[in-house]
């Protein structure tokens, strides 16, 4: 193998062989410059002479140098603090278009509710680029556009609202910015997939009506618990009352149907035992010939004669003088009672 000398070289060799390095360099910078390499869920819009040309695709892609080029967009990015303090939101620019679902944070805004109450309302946008040709072309900015839009937007939703719906109504909210922002954005490429209320803060003074309002509300419903609960201990009790008279009546009508039962029962066998005494008696006073009306006189004038002498306040006991006649009827009914 033969090696070059250098020392034999002469100035036009020397000249060429930089000349051909050059043109070496240059065809490797072009061709590396025609090559792109696109990440995947990222791509590129390219314009040829200034004109929309190609979207690429993720994985390896060829361009023409100095002809084809990116088209550069607007990107919203957010960044912590660093060591100095500086961080949140930033706008920038680049060639790559992400097609993954982003989410914008937007800042605090000063909306007026429709009752005129100024409140600070922080939210959240979740959207998607479906078409990187429309979000180039369609709009300048998108990142801002997007954002303006949906202040505005909720400002407009939250205009139509009370204070106490603004904060009762998220869900409702929320739907009908999504569909609103959703609209809007279409022509643009853009897909708005939800929008999320971080934050309703209203003013100092309105906090503190409102808490000295829920305080009221609780004590109202405490009331009104315990009212309801003694209204139900009240009937309940009358209740138990009326149960207990009700009970106790019927219990006294048993009973009294008890006792009239069994003195109709004793007033009836009294009956048939003195019937019965009264026909053995008048057998008897058959059988010795004796007047049965005087036997019975006799009987219940004793009787009345007994009842006389056992009073406590009776010393005396004074017989008329009819009563002898009757008296003699007592011999009578000895001899009845001997007869038998």
């Amino acid at each position: 193998m033969n090696f070059i000398n250098p020392n034999n070289l002469t100035t036009t060799d020397m000249t060429t062989i930089i000349v051909a390095g050059v043109i070496l360099v240059l065809v490797v910078l072009i061709i590396m410059a025609g090559v792109k390499v696109v990440p995947q869920s990222e791509t590129k819009v390219v314009e040829r002479l200034g004109k929309f040309h190609s979207v690429l695709q993720p994985g390896l892609n060829f361009i023409i140098p100095f002809i084809d080029k990116p088209k550069t967009i607007y990107t919203r990015k957010y960044e912590a603090s660093g060591a100095f303090g500086r961080g949140g939101l930033r706008v920038s620019t680049t060639t790559v278009i992400d097609l993954r679902e982003q989410v914008y944070d937007f800042p605090s805004q000063q909306v007026i509710t429709r009752d005129n109450v100024t409140t600070e309302i922080n939210a959240l946008l979740y959207f998607q680029i479906v078409d990187p040709k429309k979000s180039v072309y369609e709009i300048d900015n998108l990142p801002n556009a997007i954002e303006k839009l949906t202040q505005t937007s909720l400002r407009n939703v939250i205009g139509e609202l009370e204070l106490d719906e603004t904060l009762t109504s998220r869900d409702t909210i929320n739907a009908k910015l999504q569909s609103i922002l959703d609209d809007a954005t279409n022509k643009w490429g853009v897909k708005v997939n939800r929008v999320e209320l971080q934050d309703i803060t209203p003013p100092e003074s309105v906090r503190v009506a409102m808490e000295k309002q829920m305080q009221a509300e609780r004590n109202r419903r405490a009331e009104i618990l315990n009212a309801e609960g003694e209204k139900q201990s009240l009937i309940l009790r009358s209740e138990g009352h009326k149960m207990s008279q009700i009970n106790q009546a019927e219990a006294e009508k048993q009973a009294a149907i008890l006792k009239a039962e069994g003195e109709a029962r004793a007033q009836v066998l009294r009956a048939q035992a003195e019937a019965d005494a009264i026909r053995n008696v008048a057998d008897a006073v058959a059988q010795s010939q004796t007047d049965p009306a005087a036997y019975m006189l006799a009987q219940k004038y004793i009787e009345t004669l007994q009842s006389m002498a056992e009073g406590k306040d009776n010393k005396t006991v004074y017989i008329p003088y009819e009563a002898t006649s009757v008296l003699s009827s007592l011999g009578s009914i000895r001899n009845l009672f001997s007869n038998s």
